[in-house]
């Protein structure tokens, strides 16, 4: 098992930044892979950025050049740092972590933070 809590959500203003953070607990050795997702409302969840174990990064078209993912491995912590946010930036931030045994994928979720971007 796996446990994730985020922190660093709020309001900010158009062109301002937020850092979220993500800290793992649990059975963290085995984690392939973590990321962030967002869900506005009325939307379907979509994934933000995401940091393999090899530090590999993938990001959404979408914030691609605005946002930084990075993680502290003493601290177990990942990082999403958002630069430039727009109004549609605004959703509810959820920290994601996952890892196989075999053909079975363990998926991990943290509660959520909201980031609310005003115009």
């Amino acid at each position: 098992q796996v446990q994730l809590v985020e922190s660093g959500g709020g309001l900010v203003q158009a062109g301002g930044s937020l850092r979220l953070s993500c800290a793992a607990s649990g059975s963290v050795f085995k984690i392939d892979a973590m990321g962030w997702y967002r869900q506005a409302p009325g939307k379907q969840r979509e994934l933000v950025a995401v940091i393999t174990r090899g530090g590999s990064t993938n990001y959404a078209d979408s914030v691609k050049g605005r946002c930084t993912i990075s993680r502290d491995n003493p601290k177990n912590t990942v990082y999403l740092q958002m630069n430039s946010l727009k109004p549609e930036d605004t959703a509810v931030y959820y920290c994601n972590a996952h890892y196989s045994s075999g053909s079975v994928i363990f998926d991990f979720w943290g509660q959520g933070t909201q980031v609310t971007v005003s115009s």
